[in-house]
């Protein structure tokens, strides 16, 4: 009898055992065998860059991954520097690029050789807003009123900064021109920290920067926030300044400024690496954006909370390229 028990609880764990290697995914137990570098094809300071080291950050703290995890700025040619680098490091699955617009938008401006399909899709973990700010010490408190003095001036007059040339702060700025009968002088800098800089410093009169690269100086009284563009409100309702949350701050086109853009924060990996690789850091992210130090991060830079992998990642990677194609035409980027 106790043979035919012990018989039975070995069939028994034999068949758990079983169960288990059909259940979980070989892609399991690949993992990295040494540092990985998250690539930033931006400035230090910006929202890409501030995004990457808290994600570092949290990973680090949680211990979500064996290896060490490194962030690497690599802005030169507007990014194209950093994304290159990543086409160029095939089947190296220890380089994680942090992805935004500039994977549309760099391509189409200076015929770079390169499309998002050539890298092996992550995942994506969040949207950023943009927001028209002009210095607070200013009378400007609506864009209507700003916008109007804009076009009261001679053209090229008023100075608008942004994160690079032909990139995403370029484009909004066109698209506001063509909405609003305005004509702007665009002053491209290497990060949107810079472009908060110039406006503390009223080096320009306004930038579009993401609500993390101008965060501080709203804080501190130093910038004002007319609008965000965008379809609806952000949803954070504690308050930054000493009367404002993100959410009081009112959407561009209910203000009659018909203009809406907000970025993919997202990740790839190079070409030539595997599913089940580009799975493991899938899964990383995801056990990144459940903790609560993503939340908080999420609130504090006024994020869109939205985590996309697989298919899902691919279809709305196709359909804002089609968006991007578009304004970039719309605004002359396009190179002939």
């Amino acid at each position: 009898m106790k043979a035919s028990i012990s018989g039975h609880k070995l069939a028994v764990a034999a068949a758990a055992l079983l169960a288990s290697a059909i259940t979980v995914p070989a892609y399991a137990q690949w993992q990295p065998t040494k540092t990985v570098e998250i690539i930033v094809p931006a400035g230090a300071g910006g929202a890409a860059d501030q995004m990457a080291r808290t994600i570092q950050g949290i990973v680090v703290k949680h211990q979500l991954m064996k290896q060490p995890i490194m962030v690497m700025n690599k802005s030169g040619a507007s990014g194209a520097e950093g994304i290159m680098d990543v086409k160029e490091s095939k089947g190296d699955p220890h380089k994680l690029m942090a992805a935004f617009s500039a994977i549309y938008t760099l391509p189409i401006a200076v015929s770079l050789p390169f499309n998002w399909r050539d890298l092996n899709p992550v995942g994506m973990i969040a949207l950023d807003e943009f927001l028209l700010w002009v210095n607070a010490e200013t009378a400007y408190k609506t864009p209507t009123e700003y916008l109007n003095a804009v076009k009261a001036a001679a053209p090229g007059t008023f100075k608008m900064g942004g994160t690079g040339s032909k990139r995403e702060d370029h484009i909004i700025t066109v698209a506001v021109d063509k909405v609003a009968g305005t004509k702007f002088t665009y002053i491209p800098y290497k990060s949107g920290a810079e472009a908060a800089t110039q406006l503390v410093g009223k080096h320009i009169d306004s930038n579009v920067n993401n609500p993390s690269e101008n965060i501080s100086e709203w804080r501190a009284d130093q910038v004002r926030a007319l609008c965000v563009f965008s379809a609806q409100r952000m949803v954070y309702k504690e308050k930054v300044t000493k009367t404002q949350s993100w959410a009081d701050i009112q959407t561009c086109k209910e203000l009659g400024v018909d203009v809406e853009y907000q970025m993919l924060r997202g990740f790839f990996i190079p070409p030539g690496t595997t599913a089940e690789q580009a799975a493991f850091y899938a899964d990383l992210l995801k056990k990144v954006v459940a903790t609560s130090e993503w939340k908080d991060y999420l609130s504090k830079q006024a994020l869109k909370d939205v985590f996309l992998t697989g298919a899902d990642f691919v279809k709305f990677l196709e359909k804002d390229e089609a968006f991007h194609i578009k304004l970039m035409n719309e605004a002359g980027f396009a190179k002939k």
